[in-house]
This record gives C-alpha cells, sequence and structure tokens, in this order.
C-alpha cells in the first residue's frame, strides 16, 4: 500500500513526501497539470544527495481536489492520506478559487476516504481556525471558532474545510488533524510564508507590533506522520516552535541576509494608508493587492498559541525557529551567488 500527499508541489506537501521517502514508504504525490517539478527537485538537494536520489522515486499524478471522482481515483492503492492541498489568498478576487479549494475540496477528500474506508488521514488546517479574540490565556486546540466580523476568507474557508473532517470522524473516519502556524522553508520564494524572506533580504525599515506562532516545515511534516503513526485519531494539534513577535522575526531574517534590523513600527493608522495606497496602485496597473484588511489584522495581532499537547505527544524536539531562519538565510544567499 502506498502513501497519497496532497498539494505535494507546495511547501508543506513537498517536505511531507521527503519525510515519508526517507522512511522507505511509497509516494503518490498530487500536482496540477502545469506544475513546475523543478523546484520540488532544487528543495529536495537542499536536504543532500540521498534526498535528491529519493526524489527520482516519486510517483506523480494529477488531481484536482474539487473533483470527487478524481480522487477516488488517485486512492486506488493507498492506505493513508496527507492532505496538504490548500490555497491561501487574501484578494477578494480569489475568494470563490480558494472555498472551493479549501472546502470543497476537503469535503470531496472526506467524502472519497470514506467510501474507500482509507485506513488514515492527516488533514492541514491552519491557526486561524484557533478563533477567538475574546480569550486573553494562551489559545489552545480546546479554543473554537468565535466570530468577530474581522475573520479573513482564507479563515473561514480553512474552518469550514476543519468542519468538514470533524463530520467525517463523526462517520467513523480515522483523521488527526494539524494546525500549523507560519512554516519556514528554504525556496519557494513566491509561495506565502516564504515571501517574508524575500521582502527582509531587500532591507526592510518596517514592522508591526503582531505576535504569531512559527516553525519548520520538515518539524510539522515531522510532526504529521508520528501523529498518523501513533493513530492519534479525533485530535487536532497546534504544531509551532514557539511564538514569536514580528519585530523578532524580522530582526532575525535580515541579520542572515547581513541587513540592518528593522526601525520604524507600523501602527494600525500607517497600515490603513498604506492599505489605501496599496488598493489605488494596484486598481491602476489592474492587479490583485497585497495589503488587505485581513492581513493588517493578523499583523497587529498579539494572542499566543500553546503548543503544549503536541510536546506531550510526540518524541521529538522541535528545530528553534532561529536556528530554522539561519540556515534558510544560508541556502537563500548560496542559491544567489550561484545565480
Amino acid at each position: 500500500m502506498a502513501n497519497l500527499v496532497t498539494g505535494a508541489t507546495g511547501i508543506l506537501g513537498s517536505h511531507v513526501v521527503l519525510a515519508l521517502l526517507q522512511k522507505g514508504r511509497k509516494v503518490v504525490a498530487s500536482k496540477q497539470p502545469n506544475s513546475d517539478l523543478s523546484k520540488i527537485k532544487t528543495l529536495f538537494s537542499y536536504y543532500g544527495n540521498e534526498a535528491l536520489r529519493l526524489y527520482e522515486s516519486i510517483t506523480w499524478v494529477d488531481l484536482d481536489v474539487r473533483d470527487q471522482l478524481m480522487i477516488e481515483d488517485a486512492l486506488e492503492g493507498i492506505d493513508t492520506v496527507y492532505h496538504c492541498a490548500g490555497f491561501v489568498s487574501f484578494n477578494r478576487n480569489e475568494r470563490k478559487k480558494m472555498m472551493d479549494i479549501n472546502e470543497q475540496g476537503t469535503r470531496n477528500m472526506v467524502n472519497a476516504c470514506l467510501h474507500k474506508n482509507i485506513d488514515a488521514l492527516c488533514h492541514v488546517s491552519s491557526l486561524a481556525t484557533i478563533n477567538n479574540l475574546d480569550y486573553t490565556e494562551a489559545l489552545t486546540e480546546q479554543v473554537f471558532w468565535k466570530t468577530s466580523g474581522h475573520e479573513s476568507a482564507y479563515a473561514i474557508s480553512k474552518y469550514n474545510a476543519e468542519r468538514e473532517v470533524w463530520r467525517g470522524i463523526e462517520e467513523g473516519l480515522r483523521a488527526v488533524i494539524v494546525n500549523p502556524g507560519v512554516i519556514l522553508s528554504p525556496g519557494f520564494g513566491e509561495q506565502s510564508s516564504a515571501r517574508l524572506f524575500e521582502t527582509c533580504a531587500k532591507g526592510n525599515w518596517f514592522y508591526t507590533g503582531g505576535t504569531t506562532g512559527y516553525v519548520s516545515a520538515a518539524d510539522v511534516a515531522g510532526c504529521m506522520l508520528e501523529l498518523t503513526d501513533t493513530r492519534q485519531f479525533g485530535n487536532r494539534y497546534i504544531v509551532i516552535e514557539n511564538n514569536y513577535a514580528f519585530k523578532d522575526i524580522f530582526t532575525t531574517v535580515q541579520a542572515g541576509f547581513h541587513k540592518a534590523p528593522p526601525f520604524i513600527k507600523a501602527g494600525k493608522w500607517v497600515l490603513n494608508l498604506a492599505w489605501v495606497a496599496d488598493s489605488l496602485w494596484s486598481f491602476v496597473r489592474g492587479k490583485n493587492a497585497t495589503v488587505t484588511r485581513a492581513i493588517i489584522q493578523s499583523s497587529l495581532n498579539k494572542q499566543v498559541y500553546s503548543n503544549a499537547k503536541l510536546l506531550r505527544t510526540i518524541t521529538f524536539p522541535l528545530q528553534p525557529v532561529h536556528e530554522v531562519i539561519a540556515n534558510i538565510c544560508k541556502i537563500a544567499l548560496r542559491e544567489k551567488s550561484r545565480n
């Protein structure tokens, strides 16, 4: 039997594929017809020649999670599914696509796994689903969604997706849910959190007063495999190494690129001004805005998350985020010198 990894061309999915291969397991990895697989091969090269050799043993399959029949075909010969496929966007024009992939796609995956009697499903959710602005203590897995009106469409899509998994669990699905924080990885400069490194490499002046949880992609993958192997079904786990202020993270990244630390604190009025300016400039260029209300809200949030449940369950230490960042910066500088 084999493992199916959806979203295998993304930051997390590619690390799950690598972690499975390193354990000698057969992997079927999903992609889109136009996926650029060269960046996955490059990522594997960062982890040594043995990882690069393992890349050749991946079985690739085209899969659109919005099509349940395609999912059921892909599940032939599969006993465990790592559902990493997802779409992150804070642009209004992409809301329907995001809902279709995150919510409907997860519904389809849950239904297909139930129909095929899949042995185990590990679903990748988000810290965004642990949402309660009234909560003053460290947020835990016991804190469930409370609407405030400030939630992003992305958070709503992931919350609805997670509900589909819980529904599947009630119907007999053997599933575990992980809620990662900001996932850090070398490469993938155009994807999600990796943009942080591109911004800081240029010498960013600004920081915000917010805080959130961070973790390496390799550690999230390791947690997913262990939680699934030990059959922690019917549970969800916050997966972070720790909580860090944005200023601390920006400073660490910029130090890794030999840049001065940020020194201007961007408060709410500065961010709102940036939002207006970016909206106007994006309209003129006919492109999606990069600064949104949801991003502003997130950058000012000071809630912290607890990883106590995770640490009680896994058997390996999580790599300190500052070490992860230093390594990513070294790889990025090495790649830049080669080019």
